[in-house]
């Protein structure tokens, strides 16, 4: 019985890890990949390598928060444990199902704070720290991403010009014994030193990723020591990959077609701004969302790059600015305009944001936390497991 409970508990901590790798992919590369930086095949492979980096490192320290420390490891029995990550796979499935990255962070701890609110085991300190960490993370994003909007921004996009020709980037010449790479013909030395930059920081989103997410695919079963910390790790980071190549083909269309058209720019700042920020989070141990984080530093980002048409002596005296995140789209010229000499009109840009597709995104991140958590609360407040 124990032994094909194990056997349950596995399988289902590899559909929890294919449903994360179909959730996170689409928020690591879909940037890159709705800008023809890289194939959906390249970024799958890119995502598979360096969220078992990330899980090897960083994600320790979240599985040890996540297998022990918000409940106790006497109460992840083998039966407890698979009941957890069931909730945590189903709540993502149906998140997956219409093509949006899930907070797989938030739906993971939302499982596990039902089974300690049932059990009257919950570390209510553990789960306050991380609930704060939610609420600051991405208010930190915001602003730190407003500040590089407002101040930032338009002197990297006048200097940088991050813009993707049309053609491939590199072609072969096949003319001798050894096929020789070059620039494509459309190609400059910069364009490609840019894409090479944002595929780079892509696969930094994809390592903070594995760092928080291995362990919502096996914390439970490592905190019951079914499964040993390093073997946790393979199997979460081989159960991403699988995700990865399959199901997240349609949350990298959501992120990188109908969601946002970031500029590569853009990508290139919100990427290194959440990733970092998740990745720090990590290593104190601290389950938190890539995707909630992103999104708020596009918005903060745009935000920071529409009050450029007020000084801020004008925004205190009541002169306050039209917010769009659109501002984003707009190209700086070369000689970049003081605080407060632009006008809303300059900084129209075209449509950032799908409206319906974001209000689609924001739905499932505030259903499958809650699913889980419920899920889980009625089952272990009926049952003994």
């Amino acid at each position: 019985m124990v032994e094909t409970l194990l056997v349950v508990g596995l399988l289902v901590a590899v559909f929890v890890g294919f449903n994360i790798g179909g959730s996170s992919t689409g928020v690591a590369f879909g940037p890159a990949v709705g800008s023809d930086l890289v194939s959906k095949l390249a970024a799958a492979a890119l995502m598979t390598a360096f969220a078992l980096l990330g899980a090897w490192t960083a994600g320790r320290e979240v599985i040890a928060t996540m297998g022990g420390r918000i409940v106790p490891q006497s109460e992840f029995t083998l039966a407890a444990s698979v009941a957890v990550l069931f909730f945590v796979g189903l709540a993502l499935l149906v998140s997956n199902t219409f093509g949006v990255p899930a907070s797989t962070s938030m739906t993971a701890v939302g499982s596990i704070a039902g089974l300690g609110i049932a059990s009257g085991t919950l570390n209510e300190a553990v789960m306050l720290e991380i609930i704060s960490w939610w609420i600051v993370a991405p208010v930190i994003a915001f602003w730190i991403c407003a500040v590089i909007g407002r101040y930032v921004y338009p002197h990297l996009d006048a200097r940088l010009k991050l813009d993707r020709s049309p053609g491939p980037i590199v072609v072969f010449d096949r003319e001798g014994a050894v096929p020789r790479p070059r620039l494509g013909p459309n190609t400059t030395p910069r364009e490609l030193g840019s894409v090479v930059l944002v595929v780079v920081i892509a696969c930094y989103m994809a390592y903070s990723a594995g760092a928080s997410n291995a362990a919502n695919a096996v914390a439970p079963l490592v905190g019951n020591g079914a499964v040993s910390m390093n073997g946790g790790i393979f199997l979460a980071a081989g159960a991403i990959g699988l995700g990865a190549f399959t199901i997240a083909r349609r949350t990298l269309d959501t992120v990188g077609n109908d969601l946002t058209e970031l500029p590569i720019l853009a990508a290139l700042v919100v990427e290194t701004v959440s990733a970092s920020l998740i990745t720090m989070l990590s290593y104190l141990g601290i389950p938190a969302s890539l995707a909630v984080s992103a999104t708020m530093c596009i918005v903060g980002l745009g935000w920071g790059r529409a009050t450029r048409t007020v000084t801020i002596g004008e925004a205190i005296g009541g002169n306050a600015p039209e917010m769009s995140v659109d501002a984003l789209t707009t190209e700086t010229s070369e000689t970049v305009p003081r605080v407060g000499e632009e006008s809303a009109r300059d900084l129209g840009g075209t449509d950032l944001f799908d409206p319906g597709t974001t209000g689609r995104v924001i739905f499932f991140w505030l259903l499958t936390p809650s699913l889980s958590a419920v899920a889980s609360y009625l089952l272990f407040a009926t049952t003994a497991l």
